[in-house]
Formats: structure tokens, sequence, C-alpha cells
């Protein structure tokens, strides 16, 4: 297809996209549909909230017949080469390397299944990334796209087994999932979809690791314990996550903490051909690790550059910190020489009493488990039961910090950590 029927191709379904839109403020809403088997594919559009939407029962359906249309990964093959196939413009929007993107849409795909019955918790947390989606320049009618991509793909991996009731289900959590991230771009209109930030340090720790400083032309809202996406410009439409390692400060300074993972990517970048000058994008920023006005004691624990987001706890705490409230930061590396902030950290527990760090790692950093995992330390360290807990860290090892507090007796409703969410 040449540029200009592919432009025009786009043009008609944007168009398409506003006269539907136009038709449907001023006709009456149609009736719901049930969401049970029975509900026909086009009448998936009976969730107006996550109020009325029987996210429980699409879950029950899906559940059930979940073998039809896994593993994951060959159903978004499937579904990027039909969306791709059928509207090539959209393939701009996306990394020249598609193995990222399709992990976390798998990802994604097990997060909405797993939450399903819970649809406030699960809007909640997709208006946010609606918000952060602007960055990306998706509108709400490359959603159609997905949609109609996700309907053949999943013709495709059930084949003879297919049943419209099965397809209703996944139509009905995709447009549930996509009215909360369009209404979560909407709320947002009146911030930027991105900011530009200049980096203004960068200092190597280690062979593979940096601490990054940047600053933006205006204020980055961010919260101490937030996360923010980053795009190098050396890999356009790439994004990746990286928590913010300070508090928010006056002169529109941050500092994140990066460690090259592997060749290529946003991270190698960073690390390895980043310089001061250079400039960077970052999207909104994003999570819930830090709770807003509780005076319990923290237990803060993080392992290799999940440091990041607990130094900036700590440095919001310095400032406004509730009156007796103590905060033990255990910080968990292979050796000493791992530990790549501890003097800056160190400096900081010597002049506040009310902060006990607490280094981990695999050689005996620490008298409690020595050359022992942090998960193991942690929990043998003290009575963690009256507490709030932040973990930040590798996927598997928050896991087993937070397995073994919550089998201490610490609820799971005082654990805090962010979830990894991939975008459509």
């Amino acid at each position: 297809m040449d540029t200009t029927s592919t432009t025009a191709e786009y043009d008609r379904l944007i168009a398409r996209h506003h006269a539907m839109r136009l038709r449907r403020q001023i006709l009456a809403p149609a009736p719901s549909f049930p969401a049970g088997p029975s509900a026909p594919p086009d009448s998936a559009d009976s969730a107006h909230s996550a109020g009325d939407y029987d996210g429980a029962a699409d879950q029950r359906l899906i559940l059930r017949d979940l073998a039809l249309v896994t593993p994951f990964d060959e159903l978004i093959d499937h579904l990027y080469a039909c969306m791709f196939r059928r509207r090539p413009f959209l393939r701009a929007l996306f990394p020249e390397s598609m193995e990222f993107q399709q992990a976390h849409l798998e990802r994604m795909f097990e997060y909405l299944v797993e939450r399903l019955d819970r649809p406030a918790e699960l809007a909640d947390t997709l208006t946010r990334l609606g918000r952060d989606h602007r960055k990306l320049g998706v509108r709400p009618v490359h959603y159609e796209a997905f949609e109609e991509a996700l309907r053949e793909a999943i013709r495709f991996r059930a084949g003879s087994r297919w049943h419209a009731g099965l397809e209703a289900a996944w139509v009905r959590m995709l447009r549930f999932a996509v009215r909360s991230m369009v209404a979560g771009a909407e709320a947002a209109l009146t911030e930027p979809p991105y900011w530009h930030a200049t980096v203004v340090g960068h200092e190597r720790r280690r062979h593979d690791l940096a601490v990054l400083r940047v600053r933006t032309g205006e204020p980055y809202p961010y919260r101490a314990g937030q996360y923010g996406t980053v795009e190098h410009p050396a890999l356009p439409h790439t994004w990746r996550q990286y928590s913010m390692g300070c508090a928010p400060r006056a002169d529109n300074e941050l500092e994140f903490h990066v460690r090259r993972t592997g060749p290529g990517g946003v991270s190698a970048a960073l690390v390895g051909s980043t310089a001061v000058g250079d400039r960077l994008r970052l999207g909104p920023p994003r999570g819930t690790l830090m709770p807003e006005d509780d005076t319990r004691d923290l237990l803060l624990v993080a392992g290799g550059t999940g440091l990041a987001p607990m130094k900036a706890i700590v440095e919001r705490l310095v400032e406004h910190r509730p009156r007796g409230q103590r905060v033990h930061l255990f910080v968990g590396a292979r050796n000493r020489g791992e530990l790549y902030d501890w003097p800056a950290l160190a400096e900081l527990g010597h002049r506040k009493p009310w902060l006990e760090l607490v280094p981990v790692t695999e050689d005996g950093g620490t008298p409690i488990a020595p050359g022992g995992r942090l998960a193991e330390a942690v929990g043998r360290a003290a009575d963690w039961s009256e507490h709030r807990a932040c973990v930040s860290g590798p996927a598997g090892l928050v896991d087993e910090v937070r397995t073994r507090l919550a089998a201490a007796g610490l609820p799971a409703a005082r654990i805090h950590h962010d979830p990894v969410l991939g975008r459509f």
C-alpha cells in the first residue's frame, strides 16, 4: 500500500470514529446485553462503568476456555500481524523491535483476567495507565483497530472450537479497559503528554549501572516512590520504566538509577551512550508505592536499582516525617561492591536516628543472615506485623519478600509494591 492510500485510509478511520462518537452523543444509549455466554460479539459494549460491568461473569467464561486461545504469545503474534496488515500506519506508533512490547501485552492480559472480578480496582489502575498512554500518540480510534485484530486472533486461535460467547467476553473486557483508559486520558488533557528533560549529570557507578540526573523545563509532578517512563532519542517509541531516585526538588531536577540488563535497549543507551546535554522524554509519573499520611513505622526493602524509590522516600521523610515514626531500610545486593549508593545512604543514617539501615549481601553484609537471601534477612530481623512495608526490586525478590512478610503476620493490605503493566 502506498503512502497516499495509507493516509487516506487513516483519515477515513479517524472520520468514522468521530462520526460514531457524535452519533452516540445524540442517540440514547442502547440497552445492555447480558454478560453470559449467550451474548453475541457485537453486544460487547454493555459495560459502561465499573459499577455495572459484571467482570466476574466474564472472568469465569474466559478462564473456562482459556486453553482455546493460549499461549498468549501466539495469540499476540497473530493479533499484531493482523493489526499491522490491516492498518499499516499504526506500525509507526510502536518500536522497531516488538519483543519487549509483546511481553508487556502478555502481562497485561494476565493482569486483566486475574482482576476482572474486581472492576473498580481494575478501572483505577487502567485510568492511570490511560493518562500515561497519551505520550504514545494513542487515540481512541486506535483501540478500535486493536479490537478488530483481537477478534481475528481469538477466532484464529480457537479454530473450530470458537464460539460467540468466548469472543464477546474478551471484547467486553477489552472495551471496559479501553473506557477506563480513555477516561484517564481525557481527565489529563490539561497536562503535557510528556516532558522534555536535559541530562545534567551522568555517573557510572559500575560497568553496568549509571546514576543520571536530568532537569525538566517545567515541573514534573511526581511523588516520592513513583516511577516514570523514559524515551531515549536513539530508540524512538521505545519507553522503559524507571523510578525516580530523589524526592521532588524545587529546581526540577530528577535522578534515575539505571542498570544495563543486556545489549541494546533503552537501559543500555542510558548507561553507555548518554552524556550531559542529551535530551530525553519522560512520560507522566505513575505508581502508588508510598502511602500518603500514614504514621505507622515503615519497613522499606530494596533489591538492585529498586533502591531508587526507597531513597526518594527517605529523602521525603527527612523533610516531612510524622512525629515518632521510625524507618527500617533493608538493601540487598550480591556483594558490598554492588551497594552502589551506600555512602549517600550511610550519611543519612548517621544524621537521622529514626532511620536504620541494614545491608544484606551474599558475602555476609549483615550478621542477621550471613550469605542469606534478602527475604530471609528481613523476616528474621523483627516482628513487622504493626508496620507498613514498601518493597521494590526484581519481581522474584518482591514476591519472596511479600510472601515472607504475609506469613509473619503483616496484612497484605499494608505491603506495597507497584505492578508492571504494558500498553496496548
